[in-house]
């Protein structure tokens, strides 16, 4: 038994496999727009088809039925008169009467009965029921007036009440004689609709014949309708893999219909897009290289001089040690604020928000940098409008608010000043760093956010800069929700404000 349970489980192990991957391949099928555009298209065909075909049979059912009723019923107005002329309610014995019936019957292979106001059978057809009390509503009712027609689909036959009236006058007062008619009985008739049937049968093979032509007609014209509206997509499919490949860098134009022009613009954008950054990629790097590549260059000149040179005295040792430390110092630099860069790029996941008394750490900020104002004889001013909390992360505010004040200062003249500003509204609370010192170019502006982009690049060597401090602030400001500006005048100063959210919202 036990390798018997064991190839059983193995079938099942397959079996279970198998039946996933058909599902997944039905899944997949499913997703395809192909696939769903065709079936579209089919089932928005094969339902008029189907509803015509109903229609039609249903129509002529109804009308069948309808007309069969509207001839049986002239017939039997006819015969009942016949019956009351030739009182056949009282003697059922006249051939001519019984000769009509049976042909009647006979006709629409049926069963007629002859029934008079005591419910009594006169006359059957069948010959099974005369003599015998027929009590039913459709009789009763037929008595009091009213005729009746019932069509019994599931059986195959119509069942009609015909009242057998009689014409009496009667005179009502010495001079005026009236008219009613009086019931004398019922004609009862049970008429076959297996014709109808039969012709229905036929309708339908054929209505089914055609549906299955439209069927036919429908998958060509859906398949040769799904491949041009698909080809648009393919053709793009074609472009977009070329590109991918890099047999070409032309923009992608596929105009055969809105939508595919619209999905070429919107990736001709993103390629575009993508361009740029990776020449913003190449150039970083480049930059990256020489900026890291340059002091190692210059403490390479310094040792070889000192190697080269014999009893070095010892000033000169001490200058060229000092300029290879300073040459250290700023590499350190350099790669400490790559490493907080590429942090930046990071997403804002990153940030330690904590609620944050901007007043406090402004006044702490403006203390650490006020011993490097003085060496260069620049004033530092703080103003603060409102006492302001915010939700911030603490040590990248603190990138943000140092950059701009050490900038100011670095980037100013002697004797010159830096002020900075608090204040707050319900919103946003607003920091704004003025200073008086040599100004941004106006050609420059748009620039000065890029990584390594200097507007001087001798002064920003001579005063330690490695280009990437302000990269670094707006990094911080947008991570935060906020918005930096800034306004500038050659020669005169320059004024950074930046706009930062109370609260902290992450997407």
């Amino acid at each position: 038994m036990f390798p018997v349970n064991l190839f059983t489980c193995g079938l099942s192990g397959v079996w279970g496999i198998t039946l996933l991957k058909d599902r997944i391949h039905n899944i997949i099928f499913l997703r395809s727009l192909k696939t769903r555009i065709f079936l579209i298209l089919l089932i928005v065909g094969l339902i008029p088809c189907v509803s015509m075909r109903y229609a039609i049979l249903r129509n002529y059912e109804q009308r069948a039925v309808s007309v069969r009723t509207s001839d049986i019923t002239t017939q039997l107005r006819i015969l009942a008169n016949h019956l009351i002329t030739y009182h056949y309610l009282q003697d059922t014995s006249y051939e001519v009467i019984n000769a009509e019936l049976d042909q009647l019957s006979n006709l629409y292979d049926g069963r007629v009965m002859v029934i008079n106001n005591d419910l009594r059978v006169v006359k059957d057809t069948y010959g099974i029921s005369e003599n015998k009390t027929m009590i039913s509503e459709e009789v009763v009712r037929c008595i009091k007036g009213e005729s009746t027609n019932k069509y019994d689909k599931d059986n195959g036959y119509i069942e009609m009440t015909i009242p057998i009236t009689e014409t009496v006058r009667f005179e009502d007062g010495p001079q005026e004689t009236v008219e009613k008619e009086v019931v004398r009985g019922v004609m009862l008739v049970s008429a076959s609709t297996d014709s109808i049937r039969v012709t229905m049968d036929i309708l339908s093979r054929k209505a089914l014949l055609v549906e299955i032509i439209a069927i036919i007609v429908l998958f060509v014209l859906s398949t040769l309708a799904v491949q041009a509206l698909i080809r648009p997509f393919e053709k793009i499919t074609e472009a977009l893999n070329k590109a991918q490949e890099g047999y070409t860098d032309d923009p992608i134009s596929v105009t055969d219909c809105l939508e595919t022009e619209h999905i070429g613009d919107a990736f001709n954008r993103v390629l575009g897009r993508m361009k740029l950054l990776d020449d913003s990629r190449q150039e970083f790097v480049s930059n990256v290289s020489h900026e890291l590549k340059t002091p190692i260059t210059s403490m390479k000149v310094l040792a070889d001089s000192l190697i080269s040179q014999r009893d070095v005295p010892i000033e000169l040792y001490q200058e060229f040690m000092t300029d290879i430390a300073k040459e250290i110092e700023r590499e350190d630099k350099i790669i400490t604020d790559l490493l907080a860069l590429v942090k930046m790029d990071r997403t804002a996941a990153d940030l330690n928000i904590a609620e944050v008394d901007i007043n406090v750490l402004v006044e702490l900020i403006m203390k650490r940098l006020r011993p490097i104002a003085q060496k260069r004889d620049v004033e530092l001013v703080y103003e603060s409008v409102r006492p302001v909390t915010a939700a911030v992360d603490e040590v990248k505010m603190t990138l943000v608010i140092s950059n701009l004040v050490e900038n100011a200062v670095k980037y100013n003249k002697e004797h010159g000043w830096v002020k900075v500003t608090l204040d707050a509204d319900h919103q946003f609370f607003t920091i704004e760093v003025a200073d008086s010192g040599i100004g941004i170019p106006a050609e420059s502006l748009d620039h000065i956010y890029e990584r390594f982009y200097r507007v001087d690049k001798s002064r920003s060597r001579e005063i330690g800069g490695t280009g990437l401090g302000l990269a670094i602030t707006r990094s911080a400001v947008l991570m935060h929700r906020g918005s930096i500006r800034v306004e500038s005048v050659e020669e005169e100063g320059t004024v950074f404000r930046v706009r930062i959210p109370l609260s902290y919202i992450p997407v």
